[in-house]
């Protein structure tokens, strides 16, 4: 009798206990947050967790098991000096971070997840049965390293506890609460560590290449956010002729994110300052329009960070890319650079602009017939306007 109610104890506190994980996990897919996650050793009852509950695809943009030493390497792009160490773990989530800041919708909060551990398995272990957790979020890196007691519970038993502690982390990191209860002992304790980021220390970050761009969603206009209609320039100053030919293609285009972006790196000349950086996104808060600040100042990797995407471009512009001179002098490297834009689904918006003193649209140059889908006209008569920055800041005195 005694034997019988005690299970019936144990079955009530599983249901409790499974209770709570689908609340919380309820309450991740129904924040904003889109994640990826890479693990590898440990917690994949918290990935079969979130799959299986319905509203996954709200948040899992991917997720990655790199289970063996190659697929680590791989992943990592380099050997770690441990598979199961704070660093790989740490190292693990800024990548997933930045591959979350690729896949997400624009204006989106992402979370980069890395997890590795080394729970029992088949054979005794040397070491400790541990794990380390890490996320990182636009403002926010925490990690957590955990030393498991030997000994004390099966496989399936770390593989709960763990899944329980990584599903823990990633709620905190989407800001609801979880309310179930680890079922750490009291001697395994987390050792913690979390540190925040102001927004000078992100575009550091970015101008550094730890982070491949940040996004400020300062436009409420979400339509078929999945695929991009981008302005790019140093919008020193934004004009309202810039306004208007994202405007004027966004039309074209027939759907897409319409959004500005900022390259904080030059081919030809020293980075922004942060300073400068943020003077120029302030224009776009006026006007509410969203801009993306990235590292990338050719559209070979521009298109790379926003496969599928529209860039609306002049026909000064057009002209420069398609030109050998900008590759090394070799058409086939200029056709095999293209192509390769080509091959992420981009396209080139062309508005006419001054060439050499006279106004020149698409049509008035001879793009390879390769490349000839790639590119899309303005028409003039929708839109032209010869107004530069340049100009503008010379009209200022600047």
């Amino acid at each position: 009798m005694i034997h019988e109610e005690a299970g019936k104890g144990e079955y009530r506190d599983k249901e409790m206990t499974d209770a709570c994980i689908r609340a919380v996990v309820e309450s991740i897919h129904s924040s904003p947050t889109q994640a990826v996650l890479y693990l590898s050793g440990g917690a994949s009852l918290a990935l079969g967790w979130l799959m299986s509950i319905p509203g996954a695809s709200n948040t899992v943009l991917e997720a990655v098991v790199p289970y063996s030493r190659m697929s680590m390497i791989q992943l990592l792009a380099k050997i770690p000096a441990q598979y199961c160490g704070q660093q790989t773990a740490d190292e693990m989530a800024l990548l997933a971070y930045n591959r979350a800041l690729k896949l997400s919708s624009p204006g989106s909060p992402v979370l980069g997840v890395g997890f590795t551990g080394s729970l029992a398995t088949t054979r005794p272990k040397l070491g400790d049965h541990r794990f380390h957790l890490s996320t990182r979020t636009h403002d926010r890196h925490w990690a957590s390293t955990v030393s498991l007691s030997k000994g004390l519970r099966s496989r399936d038993q770390e593989e709960k506890v763990s899944s329980c502690f990584l599903l823990k982390a990633i709620a905190n990191a989407c800001k609801v609460p979880s309310t179930f209860d680890s079922e750490l002992t009291e001697s395994e304790v987390a050792d913690e560590c979390e540190r925040f980021f102001s927004e000078d220390q992100e575009l550091e970050q970015l101008i550094n290449g730890q982070i491949c761009f940040k996004v400020y969603p300062f436009s409420s206009d979400t339509s078929n956010a999945d695929r991009k209609i981008i302005l790019s320039g140093s919008f020193n100053p934004l004009h309202d002729g810039h306004l208007k030919l994202l405007e004027v293609a966004t039309s074209i285009c027939g759907n897409g994110y319409p959004c500005f972006e900022l390259s904080a790196i030059n081919a030809d000349k020293p980075p922004l300052l942060i300073s400068q950086i943020k003077d120029r996104v302030l224009q776009f808060e006026k006007v509410e329009k969203t801009v993306i600040v990235s590292n990338q100042p050719y559209f070979y990797k521009k298109a790379e960070l926003f496969p599928g995407s529209a860039f609306v471009i002049g026909a000064d512009t057009a002209v420069r890319l398609i030109n050998p001179k900008y590759y090394d002098g070799r058409y086939d490297k200029m056709l095999e650079t293209l192509t390769g834009c080509k091959r992420t689904g981009c396209t080139f918006i062309v508005a006419g602009r001054n060439v050499e003193g006279a106004f020149k649209v698409l049509e008035d140059f001879d793009i390879p017939e390769a490349l000839r889908d790639m590119f899309v006209s303005i028409p003039a008569e929708r839109f032209r306007m010869d107004i530069s920055s340049s100009e503008i800041r010379k009209s200022r005195g600047m």
